[in-house]
């Protein structure tokens, strides 16, 4: 198949971008040409800017593809693009959507394809069902072919999957766990969390491209293996030889002191899930997530090491730890102390 991606070089799409390439098709990754470093070989390099549908419309002009993933669409307004760059020259359209989508606070902590999809506390998830909305509307007035996959906490080597960690140095956590600092976890630990290794995504995925079945249905793809935040915090520590200290602070005081976390926490992180994977399963049969969690941040936590120049400490979010730890103990404190 001739296959175009969109983007294509991130944590996901890479290692789908391998698979596709490993099974003989012919692999377009169109994207600003800002990290080719991170371009499959074998993959042919479309250089273009997505957002400009004038200029991509003449990059395209005679093209046609099996298949066409947009990895990098978030807001209405890139599907709207998209449906008009894309319809008549490919036989299948898919959108990145996000499992995040799915009710918050759920009435089941049971997924499926079926879980009504509404989120009140987050405008990323919220605007993934505007555009699955308008997409499934095109398919249904003029035939466009739309497949919708929703993807949940998707990690790779280069991934430290974390409730609350740096943004800026993913090695930040270990650090704190290394000199025995608090490690905050928030919530009480036990909200339970599915993790899913983008090696294994990437069987699932690929094996739903150019399939006509698929047109006009959504996909989740996870693992089937279900942790609570404090397993996989202490399976991070483990990885790297570490025994974390845990300290759990509720949603309420985070999101207090940190209102940014907010929807990332209460709309996301902090409801426990876990997945049906029946029907992609159904679709794609030599689907199995077989890498488990321990195992994968293993991987990670090695490769790591392997690169020292990412064994950094983000002293911002360092301190930050340290300061909501010393705010929750002269709270306890004081709280001891009135009760004298």
């Amino acid at each position: 198949m001739d296959i175009l991606f969109i983007g294509g070089t991130g944590v996901i799409s890479s290692a789908v971008s391998e698979r596709v390439i490993a099974q003989g098709h012919t692999l377009y990754l169109l994207n600003r040409g800002n990290r080719t470093a991170f371009v499959p070989e074998g993959a042919k390099l479309l250089q273009g800017d997505i957002r400009d549908e004038a200029s991509i419309r003449e990059l395209l002009s005679g093209r046609t593809f099996d298949a066409v993933v947009n990895w990098i669409s978030y807001v209405p307004e890139h599907v709207e693009a998209d449906i008009r760059l894309f319809s008549g020259i490919t036989g299948q359209y898919v959108f990145i959507s996000s499992a995040s989508a799915y009710e918050k606070p759920p009435a089941s902590p049971f997924i499926t394809e079926e879980t009504p999809l509404a989120n009140p506390f987050w405008d990323y998830s919220r605007n993934k069902i505007a555009c699955e909305d308008i997409l499934l509307r095109a398919h249904a007035e003029n035939g466009f072919p739309v497949t919708i996959v929703r993807p949940s906490h998707t990690y790779g080597i280069d991934k430290l999957p974390t409730a609350f960690n740096s943004r800026k140095h993913q090695w930040s956590i270990l650090e704190r766990m290394r000199q025995g600092k608090k490690i905050i976890v928030p919530g009480d630990g036990t909200s339970l969390w599915v993790l899913t290794h983008n090696t294994d995504f990437a069987v699932a995925f690929a094996g739903l491209l150019g399939r006509k079945e698929a047109i006009g249905e959504a996909y989740q793809i996870t693992s089937d293996e279900v942790l609570t935040w404090d397993q996989i915090t202490r399976y991070l520590g483990a990885a790297a030889g570490y025994e974390p200290d845990l300290l759990h602070l509720s949603a309420d005081f985070i999101t207090g002191c940190l209102p940014e976390l907010h929807s990332e926490l209460v709309g996301d992180k902090l409801n426990s899930v876990c997945f049906d994977n029946a029907k992609i399963k159904a679709l794609v049969p030599e689907y199995k997530a077989v890498k488990r969690f321990k195992d994968g941040i293993q991987e990670s936590v090695d490769w790591y090491r392997s690169q020292p120049e990412l064994l950094k400490l983000d002293e911002e979010w360092d301190a930050l730890c340290d300061r909501l730890v010393a705010a929750h103990e002269a709270g306890l404190a004081h709280f001891k102390q009135s009760a004298q």
